[in-house]
């Protein structure tokens, strides 16, 4: 098993490199190629529909022939009722539309949210929900400021919005659920971490080891408080420091201003809890995962998914399985050494 496991991890390290360099030939190719438009397509899947067709199917394999028929029977009924129904009801229909966010360090997918947002707030009423599944661990303050901001557009709109959490919504991740109305996490999710972090090596006796100059010229006090080649002062220090301590007071602000019941004091400490603990500080208003809720919803309500996509050039596509196979020999390697 050792030479197993030692030989597919060879295996993962020689893909990698090719894959490296098939990264480096696509950079090389593109860059000689006049750029495409960055345009996606917006796609709208009926999510009832499939659930439908999924409990439907599953009668057709459970159930004996007389049993079924006795079941479509009734589904026919059913059907009929609700179309009956809906001719007689001459108001908007209520539906639901649901949109997924998994959020990488710069918040870079924050380009498909806004175009879903905005699809979604042309056609929506304020008898219609939106649910949006997010899954972050955070990252830089200004692009989950600006998702954060984006969803903050149902709530002008009076516009019902839940979050869905399954696995992880901290920091920035969080920055964003704070701003629904109602936040429903999985009992195992990851909730939290409200805090700033600012981390980067210094070079500058490494380069004053080999004789190396650096210059750094700047007009402002304040203009660099901290750099990674030249030699820090402690007056940049504690100006740095100042700046993370602004910006966390902003990020309690954030969040005290949706859920104003929450003892900031207690849960912004930079620290995360599980959902049923979360639940209990008061940091999400349910115990439960996406499916059930979408479940749920579909049984009485239209529920749509939207998701916008953006056309990927290859160079993405080869730097995206790069870094999955990457992640893979990681977790491979952590996985060896520990279990749950």
């Amino acid at each position: 098993m050792e030479f197993l496991y030692e030989y597919g991890l060879f295996l993962a390290k020689a893909a990698t490199v090719v894959v490296a360099i098939a990264v480096i030939v696509a950079i090389v190719v593109s860059a000689s190629v006049k750029p495409k438009s960055d345009k996606g397509e917006l796609r709208l899947t009926d999510l009832s529909d499939e659930l439908a067709g999924l409990k439907h199917d599953l009668h057709a394999e459970l159930l004996d022939k007389k049993a079924f028929k006795q079941y479509e029977k009734q589904l026919k009924a059913e059907q009929k009722a609700k179309e009956k129904a809906k001719d007689a009801d001459t108001s908007a229909p209520s539906r639901v539309f649901v949109m997924d966010f998994k959020g990488g360090i710069e918040a870079a997918e924050v380009a498909s949210l806004r175009r879903e947002i905005s699809a979604v707030l042309a056609v929506a009423t304020d008898k219609d929900e939106v649910v949006v599944n997010v899954e972050s661990g955070g990252g830089m303050v200004h692009g989950y400021g600006l998702a954060a901001s984006q969803l903050e557009r149902f709530r002008a709109a009076n516009i019902p919005l839940t979050i869905c959490v399954d696995k992880v919504a901290a920091s920035g991740g969080y920055m964003m659920a704070c701003v629904a109305n109602q936040i429903v996490a999985a009992p195992f999710a990851i909730i939290g971490s409200i805090g700033v972090v600012a981390q980067l090596p210094n070079f500058n006796r490494l380069l004053r080891k080999h004789d190396i100059d650096y210059e750094q010229h700047t007009a402002g006090q304040f203009k660099r408080t901290i750099t990674m080649f030249g030699e820090n002062t402690e007056e940049g220090r504690e100006k740095f420091r100042e700046e993370l301590e602004e910006t966390h007071q902003l990020f309690k602000g954030f969040v005290g201003r949706y859920r104003p019941s929450l003892v900031l004091d207690k849960v912004a400490t930079g620290e995360h809890w599980y959902g049923q603990q979360a639940l209990d500080l008061g940091l999400i208003d349910k115990v439960g995962t996406s499916d059930d809720l979408l479940m749920t919803l579909a049984n009485d309500r239209q529920v749509y998914k939207v998701q916008y996509q953006i056309k990927k050039k290859l160079t993405d596509k080869l730097g995206h399985a790069a870094s999955v196979l990457v992640n893979a020999c990681i977790d491979s390697l952590v996985l060896r050494n520990r279990s749950v």
